[in-house]
């Protein structure tokens, strides 16, 4: 599935717009991180190097699923 959007004109690369979309998808939960990648076009390793370097966690838990991660740790 294709989708075009009209944008003003801007300096910013096709490149660069999926990779902003993908990011800002997987921050509201729309997306799964290996959905973001793809919709970025990078490989899963790739994308979350992106994210850890933008200081972005690829992972996202609730503070009620975090809880009962460390008591079952």
């Amino acid at each position: 599935m294709g989708i075009s959007v009209n944008l003003p004109e801007m300096n910013i690369k096709e490149d660069e717009l999926k990779l902003f979309l993908a990011m800002k998808l997987l921050e509201e939960d729309i997306v799964s991180l290996g959905k973001a990648a793809e919709i970025a076009g990078y490989s899963e390793k790739a994308f979350v190097e992106i994210l850890l370097h933008r200081g972005i966690p690829p992972i996202k838990y609730s503070k009620l699923n975090l809880e009962k991660e460390l008591q079952h740790a």
